[in-house]
């Protein structure tokens, strides 16, 4: 009896799942950043986003898990592109990890920060480990937040989860983030890899441009690369 409950605990936990299109998803990690980056003191430091090579958002509100003790996200991954800008989403899964996940539907957001081009190639992977073949600190929060310790300035990436309201930096160790070839192919219409959307480039799909709206307006890393000449013409 109590292997049908886990069994039928499992289903349901699927078709949940299941039912969150790609584009829905989409649009519930564009709110999420909106949301994260609307109260700056309490989420992600200005100069570390536009530090950031890559982001990685996992919308937490319709979730599910898979089983006792088994965590299971799906959200996406989006790099800049030459100039700065940020390019297209990729579709990734994070599964494992004590990051808050729980059986049926979870109210946990986890947002990722890329910090170096050793953590972007990670993502180009088919699968790696947090803490493991990719180093992982909890990320500091509010406006004049900056990562200040040896182990922030090392991570590769700084990861953050936001629960109940309350955001905040954690280390997400144990946790494993893979490519997720099925959203990537409903997207885009095949099954390209991360590396071909994130590192080659390719044309966004639909639904895609507000949560890439959202990222180069709160992140406008090009105007740093500009002449200092330009950047004033610009500000009058």
């Amino acid at each position: 009896m109590r292997k049908f409950a886990l069994a039928l605990s499992l289903c349901s936990s699927v078709a949940l799942f299941a039912a969150d299109s790609p584009r829905e998803r989409l649009a519930d990690t564009t709110k999420v950043f909106n949301e994260i980056m609307a109260t700056p003191d309490k989420g992600i430091p200005q100069d570390l986003l536009e530090s950031a090579h890559c982001i990685v958002i996992v919308a937490g509100e319709k979730q599910a898990a898979f089983g006792i003790g088994a965590k299971f996200g799906r959200g996406y991954a989006v790099c800049r592109e030459n100039r700065g800008h940020w390019g297209s989403p990729a579709g990734v899964r994070v599964e494992g990890g004590s990051f808050g996940f729980q059986i049926g539907v979870s109210n946990t957001d986890i947002v990722m920060l890329v910090m170096n081009e050793r953590g972007m190639r990670r993502l180009l992977e088919d699968k790696f480990t947090l803490g493991g073949e990719a180093t992982v600190a909890a990320g500091p929060v509010g406006r004049e937040a900056s990562a200040n310790t040896d182990v922030q300035l090392q991570a590769e990436i700084l990861s953050y989860s936001r629960s109940k309201g309350l955001f905040a930096g954690i280390a997400l160790q144990g946790a494993t983030l893979r490519q997720d070839l099925d959203v990537n192919q409903q997207l885009y219409g095949s099954k390209l890899t991360n590396k071909e959307i994130l590192k080659d480039g390719h044309a966004a799909p639909a639904g895609a441009g507000e949560l890439i709206q959202a990222l180069n307006r709160y992140s406008p890393r090009e105007q740093k690369d500009m002449p200092v000449e330009t950047r004033d013409r610009d500000k009058k």
